[in-house]
């Protein structure tokens, strides 16, 4: 008689697999109850299985080959059929495993002949080869997504330090507020940070002395906390903020949340000298339980608000046109692949180099100049790699200011754009910058030197492509601010206001060589983007979810100004001011949606209502004003503030209309295509929503333009059934004939030689004289 020991299991593996020992001790489990506890008496010679298996795996019905159970040695269904123990059979003989068998059949199918599950069944599927304890498909579902992708994520989540900790801290102080608040909902703030090393406005060269070589006070005010519930960070990986967030997301929707996040700003915490925190802070919101509406999921236009940072998590706004880094960060990737360019053809120039001198030492010819052609190349070469030697830089040294002075005076002809007639606004805005810098005494003449200086290397370099222009411009600017914050310890605030007016004076007098110039295509996608906003001139504010109510006077009287300042913009000659009519533009905006709703804007507000603004405005020139903003404005207000914010959710509302199809606004594609292509358009206002101050002749339009609609369905229906008629018909002809043509296939016409005459009917009967004369008539008188 088999004796079975409930003693307990000695080892688990670390990957949570069984082994076979593992597996029959487990397997003594309540759950799938014993012979002895069934009432039975165990048998006394091993339990024999028959070469085909019935299976009943909790209700499901399989059947195998006792053979395939047994394949893997060490693991659960070979020890189960292995005879040492006894499984139950149910009514109708089958042997009975107490498990859920929804995905057995994906395990029977990898012992049969090794074929792997779906990738939507791969977690469940793991679950049940972990029970069974099946290590070879352990192995190969942990190289399979989604099981590959969360080793790579829980590695890196491995290197964030109390990431668990912090988790359940979000969860807890969330459910603590909903429940003092007796909401839904609760909202946090979360500082996500990968760097330690705090941010400035523009690079300065202090920055590494700063952060390995600073006294104990320094490092207690660099190592600060936020005033946040949370913080995440630093932590040293290749993985940027937005996948922390991402896990962060994902763990939290596990638990059965609904949650939603934006970056509400950095924080401001001022560290020392010109230093600030500069980590971002988001606001994380935790449902508990979602709200029942008669209405729809709502249809609106939803960008994560960290998407407008840069990519990078420094904390600035990104821009599409820099790949979606701040000003600051695209610079530094600029020039790590410039210098990266310059390196490998250095190294191409003295490979080259050296073939040829092997060339001529293998010849034994004489050695000579090296040949023309790798001379221009290395001089091509040589000229590339100094070219920012060349740049503003040099007018901050004595003695290249006199050498730029010199080379000024040499000709005796001025330059023509000294002498050229200066409209009058240059004019203007020449005399007010000089007024403004007279306050500043010493330091403002070498401003107006090094800014006049500019200008004249800007007259020689117009033949350079606009993005050299534009990273001269950049380079200027930043070195300008470096030199008097360094040099003429002028405070933060005073060099925001010089810069203001250098960008002001500079641009004003280049606005005409570097807005939309011919050697760019700028014009060819304002084209673009005004034809594609034209052919969306039939879209809605209902189709954008926008929350602002045009028949109120205020509101209308908002987005009219809206409307006015975008197109403003194009009429401006500097980006600051360019900006501004985006930031009016954008303020109206806030304070149409605050009528509307009677309380604040959200995020998710404003940038629907904002690519409305533009589809019903159609700016000029709305891709060169953007890319003349983006190449010429000063970096640090694109970077940080409300002009960046505002700059950044315009450059998303273009990029959205110029990718909107039917799944953004929630329509098919056959109405889509059939709005897009002018045949109809979507149903106007009902008559009986008009409100009654609105004009007699704009409800006489609509109701013409609905009738309209309504006369070209009909005709489009019409169209349609004739057309089908017609194939019906067509159809019925030919389904007509065929049946003729099989029946003259089937039954062929045969034709036969003619028949004898009647004359000749009898004419073989030899026996005719023996028949009696045939009757004939006869007359009676009567």
């Amino acid at each position: 008689m088999v004796v079975v020991t409930g003693r307990e299991p000695d080892s688990r593996r670390p990957d949570g697999a069984m082994s076979s020992s593992d597996a029959e001790d487990d397997f003594l489990e309540p759950a799938t109850p014993t012979a002895t506890q069934a009432g039975h008496a165990l048998p006394l010679l091993p339990q024999e299985f028959p070469e085909v298996v019935p299976l009943n795996i909790g209700g499901a019905h399989f059947t195998t080959r006792l053979s395939t159970l047994r394949r893997y040695e060490d693991t659960m269904l070979a020890a189960m059929f292995s005879g040492r123990h006894y499984i139950p059979t149910d009514a109708e003989g089958r042997y009975f495993i107490d498990r859920d068998g929804a995905h057995f059949g994906d395990v029977l199918n990898f012992l049969r002949s090794g074929d792997l599950p779906p990738r939507e069944r791969v977690r469940a599927v793991y679950k049940e080869a972990q029970y069974y304890a099946i290590g070879p498909l352990l192995e190969q579902l942990e190289n399979m997504q989604p099981l590959k992708g969360e080793k790579v994520r829980q590695a890196f989540l491995g290197l964030m330090p109390y990431y668990k900790d912090h988790l359940e801290r979000i969860v807890e102080i969330a459910r603590l507020r909903a429940v003092q608040r007796k909401a839904r909902f609760a909202k946090l703030k979360v500082c996500v940070f990968k760097e330690e090393m705090p941010i400035t406005p523009y690079e300065c060269p202090l920055l590494s002395s700063l952060r390995f070589e600073r006294s104990e006070s320094d490092g207690q005010l660099f190592e600060h906390h936020c005033e946040v519930d949370v913080s995440f960070g630093p932590w040293e990986a290749v993985a940027d903020v937005y996948d922390l967030l991402h896990c962060l997301v994902t763990d939290l929707s596990a638990q059965g949340l609904t949650v939603d996040h934006q970056c509400i700003g950095v924080c401001d915490k001022h560290l020392i000298n010109h230093y600030y925190c500069k980590r971002p802070i988001y606001e994380f919101k935790i449902t508990w339980w979602k709200k029942m509406s008669l209405k729809s999921e709502r249809r609106g236009i939803h960008v994560d608000q960290s998407e407008l940072l840069c990519k990078k998590g420094c904390g600035y706004y990104g821009n599409p046109a820099w790949q979606g880094f701040c000003s600051k960060c695209w610079r530094e990737e600029y020039h790590k692949a410039r210098q990266k360019q310059i390196q490998e053809d250095w190294e191409l120039a003295e490979r080259l180099q050296r073939e040829e001198e092997e060339a001529f030492a293998s010849s034994q010819s004489s050695q000579g100049a090296q040949s023309l052609t790798f001379s221009k190349f290395e001089e091509k070469k040589t000229n590339e790699k100094t070219r920012k030697v060349t740049t503003v830089k040099k007018f901050f040294s004595a003695s290249s200011r006199v050498g730029s002075k010199k080379e000024i005076q040499e000709p005796k002809a001025p330059s023509p754009s000294i002498n050229r007639q200066t409209s009058i606004e240059t004019d203007r805005v020449s005399k007010e910058f000089i007024e403004f810098l007279k306050t500043f005494h010493k330091t403002g003449q070498e401003i107006y030197k090094q800014t006049k200086l500019f200008l004249e290397s800007m007259h020689y370099k117009r033949d350079l492509s606009i993005e050299e222009q534009s990273e001269c411009t950049q380079d200027f600017y930043q070195n300008v601010a470096e030199r008097m914050q360094t040099r003429g310890k002028v405070p933060p605030e005073r060099v925001e206001k010089i810069m203001d007016q250098i960008e002001k004076y500079i641009m004003t007098r280049l606005y005409k060589y570097v807005f939309c110039p011919e050697t760019t295509d700028d014009e060819k996608k304002d084209l673009a983007i005004q034809k594609r906003i034209r052919a969306l001139h039939w879209v809605t504010p209902q189709m954008l979810c926008v929350p602002v109510n045009e028949e109120i006077p205020e509101v209308s009287d908002m987005v009219v100004k809206a409307i006015t300042d975008i197109i403003e913009m194009d009429s401006k000659r500097v980006p600051r001011d360019k900006l501004a009519c985006i930031t009016k533009c954008s303020k109206h905006i806030f304070n149409a949606i605050k009528i509307t709703k009677n309380e604040p804007a959200s995020a998710d507000d404003f940038l629907p209502t904002l690519i409305y603004i533009v589809l019903k405005g159609n700016p000029p020139r709305l891709q060169s004003n953007i890319q003349y903003i983006t190449r010429f404005c000063n970096p640090s207000r694109l970077m940080t503030g409300e002009d960046g914010y505002y700059f950044t959710n315009l450059c998303c509302a273009v990029a959205f209309i110029e990718k909107l199809d039917a799944q953004s606004l929630n329509l098919s594609q056959e109405d889509f295509d059939r709005y897009m292509s002018g045949q109809t358009s979507p149903r106007k206002q009902e008559s009986e929503n008009w409100s009654p101050d609105a004009c007699l002749g704009v409800k006489q339009m609509y109701k013409n333009l609905d009738l309209l609609s309504q006369l070209n369905e009909r005709q489009e229906r019409i169209m349609n059934e004739a057309k089908k008629l017609e194939k019906d018909l067509i159809d019925w002809t030919d389904g007509i004939a065929k049946e003729v043509q099989d029946i003259v296939e089937k039954y062929p016409l045969e034709i036969r030689p003619p028949n004898q005459s009647l004359a000749s009917i009898d004419s073989e009967n030899v026996e005719n004289d023996k028949l009696p004369p045939p009757l004939q008539p006869q007359v009676y008188a009567g």
